[in-house]
Order: C-alpha cells, then sequence, then structure tokens
C-alpha cells in the first residue's frame, strides 16, 4: 500500500523518465540522420569538383599524361580516399595504393558492418558531349568521418547525455513539488475524515490549495465538520429539551398526587383543574411532536388551490386582534390591495404558517411594540416579511432556530413555549417550495422572510 505522495511521486518520474529517454533518442537520431546526410551532400560536392577538376586538366592539355592532376594525390591522401586516372579506354594513366590509407590512424568509418571494405565508383570526365576518361574514387566507407567529425558527434551525445541527467533531476524536484502540492490536503482531509468518524466533531483541517477541486475539497470537508458539530449540539440539547419539558408536567403531576395521597394536600376541584391543565400540556407536547413527525416524513396531505397570500394573512391579523389590543402591540400589514398576490398550496397549512410567526412575534416582543407585516411581488416570486421589535436572537442561535425543540437565550425559556412552531412553519414551506430566512438582532428585534413562487407567470 502506497501513500498518495509516493505513488503520484513515481508515476509523475517514471512518465518523465520514459519521456526524456524517448525525446533524447529521437533526437540523437535525428541529428545523426541530419549529420549523416551532410557528409554524404559534401562528399557528392567533393566527387563532381574532382570530374570537374580533371575536365578542365584533359582541356588545357588535351591529353592524358602521369603528371594530369597528379596534384590530387595529395588532396586525397589527406581525406583518406583514393583516386585512378583512367583514359577512355579505361587503362589506367595513374593511380593511388588503398594500402596507403588503410592503416592511417584517423581513418574512421561511418558503418560498422563496412569496416575494412573496400568501394569505388567510376565517374566519366568529358569533353564536350565525349567521353575522354574516368576518374575513379575508392574509400573504406560509404561515407568518411575525420577527427573534427568525431569530435563534433561525441560532443553533441555528451551534450544530450547531460541534459537528459540534468532533466532528470529538475523532474524528480517539480515531481516531489507538485506531489506534495496533492498530498498534504487531500491527507489533512483523510485525517480529517478519519476525526469525525470517531466523533471528533471540532476537528478542522488549515490546509489550503491553489487546485480549485481541492480547495473545494478543504472547504466542504470544513463545512461538513462544522455542521455534524452542530448537529451534535442540538441532539445533545433535544434530547436536554425534550426531557425538560416531559420532566416538568411529570413532576408536577407526581409531587401533587404523592401529596395528596399523604393527606398533605386536600383533594379540591380546583387542585384537580390544576392537574388536568398539567396533563393537557403533556399532551400538547406530545401532539406537537406527533405533527413535526408527519410534517418531516411528508404524510401530511395537502389539499392544493391557487390562494392569495393577502387574504390569508388579512385572517390571521383579524385573529389576534384581541391579542394585540390587550397587549398595546400595534400590527402594520403593508399590501397593496389592487394586486393579487396568487401561490399554490393548501390554505389550511399556510395559515398555520402565519399563525405560528405572528404569534411569536407577539409571544416575545416588547410592551408598546410594533410587528410589520409586508407582502411584495416581483416577476417570480412574491415575498411576505413580519417584522417585530422584540427581544431578538442572539447570533449563535440564528442557524438552530428552525431545529426542533431548540429555544436559545434563558429569556426565551421564560416565555411558554416548546420550540416547536418555527420547526413545523420550516416544513410546511418546504413542502410548498418555499423558502424562509431570518434576520435578527439581540435587543432589537427579528425579521422572518418568505419567498413563495409567483403561480401567475408559470
Amino acid at each position: 500500500m502506497y501513500s498518495i505522495r509516493k505513488k503520484l511521486s513515481i508515476i509523475l518520474v517514471a512518465s518523465s523518465i520514459i519521456a526524456i529517454l524517448l525525446t533524447s533518442l529521437f533526437v540523437n537520431l535525428s541529428i545523426n540522420n541530419t549529420f549523416n546526410k551532410y557528409l554524404a551532400d559534401n562528399q557528392t560536392k567533393r566527387d563532381i569538383r574532382i570530374v570537374e577538376y580533371f575536365q578542365e586538366v584533359y582541356k588545357r592539355d588535351g591529353k592524358w599524361s602521369k603528371n594530369s592532376g597528379s596534384e590530387m594525390m595529395h588532396e586525397a591522401y589527406m581525406s583518406n580516399y583514393c583516386l585512378t586516372l583512367l583514359n577512355n579506354s579505361k587503362k589506367q594513366v595513374w593511380g593511388m595504393n588503398p594500402n596507403d590509407i588503410s592503416e592511417k590512424a584517423h581513418l574512421t568509418k561511418l558503418n560498422s558492418e563496412n569496416s575494412g571494405i573496400y568501394t569505388s565508383k567510376y565517374h566519366e570526365i568529358k569533353s564536350g558531349k565525349n567521353i575522354v576518361g574516368y576518374v575513379v574514387i575508392g574509400q573504406y566507407s560509404s561515407v568518411l568521418l575525420s577527427n573534427d567529425d568525431i569530435n563534433f558527434k561525441t560532443s553533441v551525445n555528451v551534450s544530450i547525455a547531460i541534459s537528459v541527467i540534468v532533466t532528470l533531476v529538475i523532474t524528480i524536484l517539480i515531481s516531489l513539488y507538485i506531489s506534495k502540492q496533492f498530498s498534504i490536503p487531500i491527507k489533512a482531509v483523510s485525517d480529517m475524515s478519519v476525526d469525525l468518524s470517531k466523533g471528533n466533531f471540532n476537528s478542522r483541517s488549515n490546509s489550503t490549495s491553489n487546485i480549485t477541486e481541492i480547495e473545494s475539497l478543504l472547504t466542504s470537508i470544513n463545512t461538513l465538520g462544522e455542521k455534524l458539530e452542530q448537529q451534535d449540539l442540538i441532539r445533545k440539547r433535544l434530547v436536554s429539551d425534550i426531557s425538560h419539558e416531559i420532566r416538568t408536567p411529570l413532576n408536577i403531576l407526581q409531587n401533587n398526587l404523592e401529596a395528596m395521597i399523604d393527606g398533605l394536600f386536600p383533594i379540591t376541584i380546583e387542585r384537580l383543574i390544576s392537574l388536568n391543565d398539567e396533563v393537557i400540556r403533556f399532551g400538547k407536547l406530545l401532539n406537537n411532536l406527533n405533527t413535526l413527525k408527519k410534517f418531516e416524513s411528508e404524510q401530511i396531505p395537502l389539499i392544493s388551490e391557487h390562494i392569495d397570500v393577502k387574504e390569508v394573512i388579512y385572517s390571521v391579523c383579524e385573529d389576534f386582534s384581541s391579542v394585540l389590543k390587550e397587549k398595546n402591540i400595534t400590527l402594520n400589514y403593508k399590501v397593496n390591495n389592487e394586486v393579487n398576490y396568487i401561490i399554490l398550496g393548501d390554505k389550511d397549512k399556510l395559515k398555520q404558517v402565519f399563525i405560528n410567526l405572528i404569534s411569536n412575534a407577539i409571544k416575545f416582543n416588547k410592551k408598546d411594540g410594533y410587528i410589520d407585516v409586508a407582502t411584495s411581488k416581483s416577476n417570480s416570486k412574491i415575498m411576505v416579511n413580519v417584522k417585530d421589535t422584540g427581544i431578538g436572537i442572539k447570533k449563535e442561535d440564528l442557524p438552530f432556530i428552525f431545529e426542533r425543540l431548540y429555544r436559545g437565550d434563558k429569556s426565551r425559556h421564560e416565555i411558554d413555549g416548546n420550540g416547536i412552531g418555527l420547526t413545523v412553519v420550516k416544513n410546511i414551506l418546504l413542502i410548498h417550495c418555499a423558502s424562509i430566512e431570518v434576520k435578527s438582532e439581540l435587543g432589537k428585534g427579528s425579521e422572518f422572510i418568505i419567498e413563495f413562487k409567483n403561480v401567475e407567470n408559470i
């Protein structure tokens, strides 16, 4: 089993070595072929120059003699080839001995398979259109290499070898760096996921990456950690709140009943009514939990119809008129009566949404406070804002207010409620494909913003 860094490094280095070796091989072959072609072209030009020289000699002398072109012997000897001059009958006028050049130390054959094989070529010498003789050019290889040629080829091969070594070193260093850029953040994600699986929900990764996908992965795993930590906190608080909500009425019932049994409290109608109220409160809690369960499992049947939101909110506001007057809270409803705010949904369920929101706005408001309800419309959306001047919500509690049985600060615990209302609101809106968000500042009130789809443009 390899680490991702080791595996990635091996792949990068192996791929780079193969690519560099193949490139070096092709470059070497290309240079050799080009150089050989260059030598062959020079040799062809040499042969043409020699023929042209003998043509000039014949034109000058008008015949062949043992001195005709003999000055070329020195050049031929120094350049490792042999010359033989023949007349038009192919009889030798003069010629060099191939053995004179066979043992020369600086003679090198290009092709090893032709080593030691003497080859010669006949070239016609013409005067006008008539053949007046032949010059035979012989050598021990099809193409000859001088010391300078050998040194040039050696230097090229050495340069290629050095380039390969330097490139490999640089490639290995770059591969290690690149693999590090990949492996460190991925290892951080792996370590964090292990911590999360062990229940260490406060684990976070501080690694960063300039690779979009890896940075997104790091962000996602950190977000997952935050949400798991929040859910763990909510779970613990949920257990605590449920325990508190159930224990309180049960303790009251138990203490009073025990006191009545022991004769400490007289059994009166008033006391029995009080105990019955606790039973009713306990029953309401269970009913609310059951209702919430149905909403979360989408078992509540919806009677969908076209509804004017304006009329639903008017109805709810009217229902709260006496409570508002009793608590001296002013409710302002801003709406354009000439506009229809049509949505598709269940009228009774949506009415419950606005009842819960306005009820909370009244419950957590201040004396002589205000509640502003506004309905607005755009091409694709219908928005409802419910704003109050109440006690507000702490910033750290805002992400959790729609969770079951969640009640953040102590002041909210002092007010009657079980923390289910907003959870029901959100679930009703979800099954209506609507959204809700909240803005709040402690001591300055809260604002709930609901967005519905405008069915008039669907």
